[in-house]
């Protein structure tokens, strides 16, 4: 597969993680309990809101491969 339609596919892959980890992210934090105090829900804002770079940055290092 060529380095252009690779760029192609992942644009795609990236939007659809990004809307994937934020529908599972959200449907976490929508079964917490109301009124939590911010200082338990931080960590979770910090975790859910860099979770997707971690597939993002291997869609990217996929995407730029040089072509054989």
């Amino acid at each position: 597969m060529k380095q252009r339609t690779r760029k192609a596919y992942g644009v795609f892959l990236i939007l659809g993680s990004i809307v994937a980890w934020l529908s599972i992210a959200t449907s976490i934090y929508l079964a917490f309990p109301p009124n939590l105090p911010i200082w338990i829900l931080m960590p979770y804002f910090i975790v859910a809101g860099m979770g997707w770079l971690f597939p993002a940055m291997w869609i990217i290092r996929w995407m730029a491969r040089p072509d054989r």
